[in-house]
Parts: C-alpha cells; structure tokens; sequence
C-alpha cells in the first residue's frame, strides 16, 4: 500500500486526440527523478492510482496518464469484464495513440524540470508491453514491465508484436514475469530473454514460480504478497541505478 501521507490528483493535459487525464502524485520533498505509470487493461483504477502514489513515496514524481481517455471520462473496467475492456481498446487505434499519450505525460513532467534521463516509466499487463514500447522509441533513463502480454505474442490485432525490434531498444529495460502466467507462457519469456542478448542497453528478466498473471495487484485472485514486495523492490532498484 502506498505511504499515507502521499496524496494525488487529476490533472488534465492537451494530447492531440483531445484532453486526457492524468493521476499525478509528487514526494513531500524534490523529487529524485520521475516516473510514468502505465496501467493495466482495466484503466487508471485505484490500484494504478495507488502505484503511483507508491513511486511518489519512493521519491518521484509519478504520473499515471489514462490512455482510455478516448473513450470518454471515467474509462475503467472491473477486474474481469473483458467486454468492457474490448470496448476501451476499440478506441486506441495502436501504438502510434498509445505513444501520443505517453509522449503528453512526458511533456508534462519535462515542463516541471525533470530530463528526460531521469524520467523512467513502468507499466502492468497492457503497461508492461507498453513499457517496452517506450523504451524502443523513446530514449528515457529506465523502463520496468510488469508481465507484459503481447511483446511475442499478440495479444490485441492493433498492436504487433515487439520482440523482432530488440536491436533498437534505447532505454534499460527491466521484465518481471510469473511462470504461472496463462496469458504469456514461460516459452515467451524465454524468448524475449534470448532476444535481448542484442540489445546495446541494460536488459534483465526475472521469472516467478508459481506466480500468475497479476501478481503484484493486490486487487486481483493473483497477488503474491511477497512477489509483489520483491518485484516492486527491484523495479526500485533498476530506477536507482539508472536514474540517479
């Protein structure tokens, strides 16, 4: 849970498929770095909205931009209703949408005086192959993805797979994946991790037996308590080695 005397808010910015929301908390203090949150397919909800009061309390400046602003205000999904979830995702038309509204939040934090050097961004599930998106075209300090479906395999017709671009990775790039993944088999994992032996950045995997998909919500049937403690931790660890 995040540190309770962290507090956030909604702040809406200019993109150019129209205004978009986005969660923000700051650190009581000046902020080490900052970082973008990417949600998971059900939206900026309250889990994603605690993250990144989480990476606030760890220091940051964190922003959770909501990339179902297209769909309307108040985009969220429960846990589990995938039709919902297909009906957000009708409205984002691919990763060139997707890139639009993380370039926004990164517009956002680069006006409040943090380099693009010490911006890193981490996501879950959608986030996580969102996350290695960013970091294949954009060049910002660190990247962390949280079981990222969809960087081998596709997952949604609108967004090809990833893992053939490994070459053209610019930013480090941190993977966290569960072996009891339904969604991405440990075979996937395996081969991104074989892919990245080409990259010319930092690349880690870490695997988690007996760990599914979802691992560190502490909202949904998968949360591990203490997966979710140690790849927090470690994603931690990667902004500080990269960022500071």
């Amino acid at each position: 849970m995040s540190d309770a005397n962290i507090s956030g808010r909604d702040v809406t910015v200019d993109t150019a498929d129209g205004p978009m929301r986005i969660y923000e908390a700051r650190p009581p203090g000046e902020a080490r770095g900052a970082i973008v949150v990417v949600q998971e397919a059900f939206g900026v909800n309250s889990y994603i909205e605690d993250v990144t009061r989480r990476a606030a309390a760890a220091g940051y400046h964190a922003v959770a931009p909501d990339l179902f602003h297209r769909s309307g205000p108040g985009s969220i999904a429960e846990y589990g209703n995938f039709e919902k979830v297909m009906e957000y995702f009708k409205d984002v038309s691919g990763d060139d949408a997707v890139l639009t509204d993380v370039d926004a939040a990164l517009a956002h934090l680069r006006a409040a005086g943090h380099a693009d050097s010490r911006i890193g961004v981490v996501g879950f599930c959608f986030g996580g192959r969102v996350s290695f998106l960013v970091a294949l075209r954009r060049a910002l300090g660190a990247a962390v993805g949280f079981y990222g479906g969809g960087i081998v395999s596709v997952r949604f017709a609108q967004f090809p797979a990833l893992v053939g671009e490994t070459p053209s990775l610019q930013t480090p790039w941190l993977g966290l994946f569960g072996d009891e993944d339904a969604s991405i088999p440990v075979d996937d994992v395996e081969q991104l991790r074989e892919a990245l032996r080409v990259a010319n950045v930092d690349t880690e995997i870490v695997r988690y037996p007996g760990a599914g998909h979802g691992f560190h919500c502490d909202q949904r049937v998968d949360y591990r308590p203490d997966d979710a403690a140690d790849a927090w931790r470690r994603a931690l660890d990667w902004f500080v080695s990269h960022l500071d």
